[in-house]
Order: C-alpha cells, then structure tokens, then sequence
C-alpha cells in the first residue's frame, strides 16, 4: 500500500444535488469546483447535460480548473437508437469537459423490470455508448449501476456487463452499490473476483451510505484492488447519502498509505473545506464529523484530559492539525481538575495546580450546568467566570433593573404592526444611568438600551454587534418538565472581526438574554483593557454625553 497512487472523483454537484433540502445554483456549482480543485479532487462530476437549466447553465459556464478535470454525467443510449443518434447522449458528449460518466444497468432484474429491453440488448447498449464516448472524450467510465446486487443475483450477467464497458474502451468501470445494502465483507469478495477479469487500476468503487458503510465498503474494495473512489463533501446524496470523501481522504492517506491528488499541505485545509461548504448550503456542520468536527478532538471526560495533558497520543488518533483541525478540552459537569487547568491554558489564564481557588471554580462550573449553563460554545462566559473566580474582572456596570414591554396593534391602515421597548436602569463607578430604545423584538429592544446606557462611559462599545442569537427551552433540573428554563447563546462581534459567543440560563427568555448580552460586552470592555471610571469621571462622561 505505501504511495500508491488512488484516484478521487467527486459527485457532490450531481449525486449531492439529490439530497433532501439541497438546492445547488450554477454559482453554487462553480464555488464548490474551485474549492474542490484548489483541493486536489482529480475529477469533478458537474451535472447531467440536458438534464436540467442549472445544470446547463453550468456547462455553459465552466470555472477554469488548475488540478481537477471535469465529467459530465449521463446514461447509455436508449433503446431502439444508436450512440451517434441519441439525443440525450448527444448532450452529455456534446459538454466541453474532458471526461464523460455514462451510467447503465448491471442487474438483470434492473434491466427487465426498469428498462424493459433484452438482456442481450442492454449490454450491446452499453459497449455501443461507452465506445462511442471513448471516441469524444479523453476518458469514458462506466458506472455500473446495482453491480453487487446484480452480482449476487447473476454474477454471470454483472461481469458481462462491466466486461463489455471495459472491452469498448472504458478508461474507469465503476462498480456501484446504488442501494447501499452490501457489507464490507461482500465488497471485498466481489471486488477481487472482479480484478481477476478487469485491472484494477481500471477500477472504480462508488457506495450508498443506506447501511451506514460507504466509507468502509469504499476502503474495502480499495484493498481489494480498485484505484477510484467516488464519493462527494460531507456525504451528501440520495436517502443516507454517499461516501464521504473528506473522511476518506486522510484514512487513505494517514492510515493507509496511499498517495491521492492532495499533499500534506492541502491536507491541511480538509476542514475548511468541509465547514465551507456546509455554510454555503446553510447546513449545520456535523460537530461528530470524523475529523474535521468540533467535537473530533474534544475532550470532555476528566480522566481524558488529564492523559491529553501528558501526550495527545493517549486519545487522539492522528494529529488534529494534519486535517486542519484542532485540539478543544471542554469544561462541563464531568470536567475533572485536569479538564480545567488545560481550558484555562488556552484561553491565556495561568493557575498553579494546587492553587486553592480552583476546587471552588470547577464546583461553580458543575453547578452552572447542572441548571443548564453550558460553556461548550461559550468560552467568552467561561474566560469571565473563571476570571471573576480569580478576582481579575471590575465591576464595569451593575444592574438596577429593566422592562420591556411589548405592543401588537393594527395602525390607521389596516397594517399590523409589533414593536418592542426596553428601558433598563444600571450604575458605573455608583453613578446611576437610564437609557430607553425601541427595536425589532424584546431582546433587541434591551440590547439596544444597554449598549446605549454603557456607551455613554464606555465609547468602545458602539463596535459590538450581535451576530447570532440561539434559544434552546430545557426541562427544569427537577426532572419534572414544569417551569422550563430557557437558555440563550449570543455570538457577538467587533469590528476587527473578533467574535466571541455567551451564555446565560433563566426560566425567562429575556433575562436569560440579559446575561448573555451583559456578558458579552464585559468581555469586550475586558479584553480592550477598559477600565472602571471613579464616580466623578463617570459623572463627567455622562454630562459629556449629554
């Protein structure tokens, strides 16, 4: 296995497209190519020509490639036409990409009941179409749509057909498991019977995730023989998806040996890619994603980080930077001592081991969450509590009170209109200030008016916008599912670009949002090194502002 050479074709801008609530534009299509290709991806399965307008429309308009080369995907010809003289095989031919996929029937069962047309007949389809392709294009490939379930109903009949794309000059046959039902152990039997008729470096694999296996039945047959996988980003596609090429990537690489289009250093860029992608479909990416998740290198359990702490070999696999991933220890209700110190590091917080404090912050931690604070998404509020617990946080304001109140009413035209009002009364340096807003719902409202009453003391406040606002409602910590508590995550941002994400936890949204935003600018005022004005300085400031 060392260094040879596997070859990658990704299909998520055609198999991907058949994903449930995936959409792709001919701009999406062409983001997606020069990602892939930046990548290493060596082939890029554009659409189907003739299929659809976005699809047409992509051909139409090809990005240009540095790496990767295109192929467009279509079926052999029909029944009853020659390969010259089919329409549909015209449009596939017809598009300005090198390479062509032609899909076509390898089940006997498939080729009676789906397309109705004689055994004999269907394989005459096959060699006449991929022949023909061979002759357009620089390189034909056949997938070999339900190979293992054709080959375990009539493995005669499956080879025939693979035979008879290899034998009109298929540069890749592809064998394809379209419903996902075989396991690894079948793949692998198959596949090298199948290398004993057709080399396998002419030999592709390309798995349906239906049984949870496409990764692993797509290894399988690589170590049976095949030199292409066929898969797209993130495992996108029809039902449970395709094999994932990002997880395959560095198992073939890192765990196995082989050499692909990609070099260390692109290696490196996996997870960017990965995320990109997601935030381009407006998917949440998959945290439990191997490799390239959030939470593939999160350590939660005491015990864990305490052997992380010592050599990350004790449960990491692979180094997370190989992927362009990272390290996270978590702090949470089952953090131990070691969990601690090590999230303290990384957020600049030096605390001795021994130190006496920490017994009584590890405990606030546990017990925060124990009402349903979380600080796994919310280092900004973590940093502040574990400051404050060492004493280095001032008091920037403190709270009075506030109010909020909310109006729904139709207005002289018929229109409904809503609208919400904050007034919020807080103190800086023991100088009482009031401030009143209107805005786009009760939490805007309140954010409005307490930004607005800290700016008159502290300018630095006026950069920080609210990028993201995430509400989760929890059964009570009793267990018995009445007054529910509501907690709130914010992610802010300053005009550097920094973010930072908060949390705060009430039975009440707005509250719960209260902690989150008041969290969020002490943390801005924090980390600018502001400090808290005397009462006299205070005073002035807000006469200034007046």
């Amino acid at each position: 296995m060392s260094g040879e050479r596997i070859y990658l074709y990704d299909s998520t801008l055609r198999d991907g497209a058949q994903t449930r609530g995936v959409d792709f534009t001919a701009a999406d299509k062409a983001g997606v190519a020069r990602e892939l290709d930046k990548l290493g991806i060596d082939y890029i399965e554009g659409g189907w020509p003739g299929a659809n307008q976005t699809d047409d429309a992509f051909f139409a308009d090809l990005p240009r490639l540095s790496r990767a080369r295109f192929s467009a995907f279509g079926m052999t010809r029909r029944f009853g036409r020659s390969a010259e003289n089919d329409p549909g095989l015209a449009a596939v031919l017809g598009a300005d990409v090198p390479a062509a996929c032609l899909v076509g029937k390898s089940w006997d069962f498939q080729v009676t009941m789906a397309l109705g047309v004689e055994l004999d007949e269907n394989l005459r389809m096959i060699g006449d179409s991929i022949g023909h392709a061979a002759r357009v294009k620089s390189e034909a490939m056949f997938d070999a749509e339900h190979f293992f379930d054709g080959y375990k109903a009539n493995p005669d009949y499956a080879l025939a057909a693979v035979g008879a794309a290899y034998a009109a000059g298929a540069r890749w046959v592809v064998l394809c498991d379209t419903n996902g039902g075989t396991l690894p152990h079948e793949i692998d039997e198959i596949v090298r019977h199948v290398t004993t008729l057709i080399p396998g470096d002419r030999l592709g694999i390309h798995c349906h995730n239906d049984t949870g296996n496409a990764v692993a039945n797509s290894l399988a047959a690589v170590r049976a023989g095949v030199r292409q996988i066929q898969g797209t980003l993130n495992g996108l596609g029809e039902r449970c998806g395709n094999a994932d090429l990002v997880t395959l990537l560095p198992t073939l690489m890192l765990k196995m040996g082989y050499t692909t289009g990609i070099d260390e250093a692109g290696l490196t860029h996996l997870t960017t890619v990965s995320r990109a992608f997601d935030e381009r479909m407006n998917r949440a990416p998959n945290i439990h994603a191997p490799y390239v998740g959030a939470a593939a290198f999160a350590h939660k359990g005491g015990l864990h980080a305490s052997a992380v702490l010592k050599d990350p070999r004790a449960y990491e696999h692979v180094v997370p930077e190989q992927v362009g991933n990272r390290r996270h220890v978590l702090v949470s209700d089952q953090s131990g001592r070691a969990n601690l110190l090590v999230r303290l590091a990384e957020i600049g917080i030096e605390v001795a081991a021994d130190d006496r404090r920490l017994p009584g912050l590890l405990e606030q931690v546990k017990a925060n969450e124990h009402v349903g604070y979380a600080y796994d998404g919310a280092d900004a509020s973590l940093e502040l509590l574990a400051r404050r617990a060492l004493g280095e946080v001032p008091e920037y304001f403190r709270l009075q009170s506030f109010r909020v109140i909310d109006e729904r009413r139709y207005n002289a035209r018929g229109e409904l209109v809503t609208l919400s009002e904050a007034t919020i009364k807080i103190t800086v340096g023991g100088v009482p200030i009031m401030a009143v807003a209107e805005g786009n719902g009760p939490v805007n409202a309140l954010d409005t008016a307490l930004r607005r009453a800290i700016a008159q003391t502290y300018q630095g406040v006026r950069d920080v916008r609210l990028v993201d606002y995430k509400v989760r409602i929890m059964s009570a910590p009793d267990g018995t599912g009445t007054d529910a508590v509501t907690r709130v995550v914010i992610e802010s941002a300053d005009t550097t670009g920094h973010h930072w994400s908060t949390v705060g936890v009430s039975a009440n949204v707005v509250n719960a949002s209260y902690e989150a935003l008041a969290d969020g600018i002490t943390y801005r005022l924090f980390q600018a090194g502001v400090s808290v004005p005397a009462a006299a300085d205070a005073a002035a400031a807000l006469d200034v502002g007046a």
